[in-house]
């Protein structure tokens, strides 16, 4: 997995150079830009981390910015850096899925514990994405008429039930289940349905093929 990167997003250069050497210092990697408009153009927002942006900036606000990674589907987690922040200000940047929303001046140590928090779940939500992404994937390979019986299992059919219902013999069935279960990467009836569900694989059997 790619290593993240901290977006330092502040028209205070000072307050952005003190930030960035802070972050480096503990190992990070830091892309800065000193305006909204910058940095949506220029970054690379598909690469993990988070964002830490500043409310007050000049040609675009914070906020803007926020509905703009909004609009664009951008699932970074974003710490507003404010100087004039005020309770509605907070629960709007909230309401938009912010991660925090620290007042200036920030404890660099409180600063760091936000930064590290954001990141890892952000990873960690990446990471979940990726997994339930590949678990799904695996029904996708799937053949119709295995998905038909993977259906059936996972409605708690017995293979008699299957092969009637399906108008085939019960070997067949036992069959089509082997591969299906192989393919799957489980070996009962309790793991396919909690993979099922993990992967929010549907068991409408109006959505088989």
């Amino acid at each position: 997995m790619q290593k993240p990167i901290i977006r330092l997003v502040d028209d205070d250069e000072a307050l952005a150079d003190s930030f960035e050497l802070l972050l480096k210092t503990m190992g990070w990697d830091v892309a800065k830009y000193a305006s909204g408009k910058t940095f949506l153009a220029e970054d690379d927002l598909s690469a993990p981390g988070c964002i830490v942006l500043d409310v007050r900036m000049p040609d675009m606000t914070g906020l803007e910015v926020q509905l703009e990674l909004e609009k664009r589907g951008v699932k970074l987690p974003i710490l507003f850096l404010s100087a004039h922040g005020n309770i509605a200000m907070a629960v709007h940047a909230v309401r938009h899925g912010a991660t925090d929303f620290l007042e200036k001046p920030v404890d660099p140590m409180v600063f760091l514990q936000k930064v590290s928090q954001a990141v890892t779940a952000a990873m960690a939500a990446e990471a979940a994405r990726a997994k339930t992404s590949n678990e799904l994937g695996r029904f996708e390979a799937l053949t119709p008429r295995e998905r038909e019986v993977v259906l059936a299992v996972l409605e708690n059919h017995p293979n008699k039930v299957i092969a009637r219902e399906l108008g085939l013999e019960v070997s067949t069935v036992k069959m089509h289940r082997a591969n299906a279960f192989a393919k799957l990467g489980v070996h009962s009836p309790a793991e396919l349905i909690r993979l099922a569900y993990e992967s929010g694989f549907s068991v409408k059997k109006d959505d088989a093929p």
